[in-house]
């Protein structure tokens, strides 16, 4: 299985801008400069996009480890806060922060952070990332 983004830049690093899109048009020629992603805001940009995936990829996943316990989640919300740091290798993402809420019907405390460290430990944007990843979950 493969997904697909693209994205295209025209100028210089700081005076430049691109656009990105995913392959399924749910993202489309959106805007991003260096002074959106580094300094002022307002448009996406690539560390967004991560977190936004991240917050996806981790609320599926709980989703599928409640099920293993059988449970069933009436909402998941999910928050993905990315940092990025400049470092001896130059600007990385070193951290994930997830921030969950659920409303579990049934779920006492115990099996709930079971299956939430276990979605984080499992979805796929978590083993893709090279970054330390912690998790804030609250049973509602």
């Amino acid at each position: 299985m493969q997904r697909h983004g693209s994205a295209v830049w025209k100028g210089g690093l700081k005076d430049g801008n691109g656009q990105v899109s995913t392959g399924s048009g749910g993202l489309s020629s959106a805007p991003y400069t260096f002074a959106s992603r580094f300094e002022s805001g307002g448009k996406t940009d690539p560390e967004e996009l991560i977190a936004a995936a991240h917050a996806a990829c981790f609320s599926m996943a709980l989703s599928g480890q409640l099920g293993q316990a059988n449970l069933k989640a009436d909402s998941i919300a999910t928050t993905a806060t990315v940092t990025l740091e400049k470092t001896e290798a130059g600007m990385t993402v070193t951290a994930s922060h997830l921030a969950v809420k659920a409303r579990v019907p049934g779920a006492d405390k115990a099996a709930f952070e079971k299956a939430a460290n276990n979605a984080k430990a499992g979805c796929p944007i978590s083993r893709l990332l090279n970054a330390k990843i912690t998790l804030e979950a609250v049973l509602e």
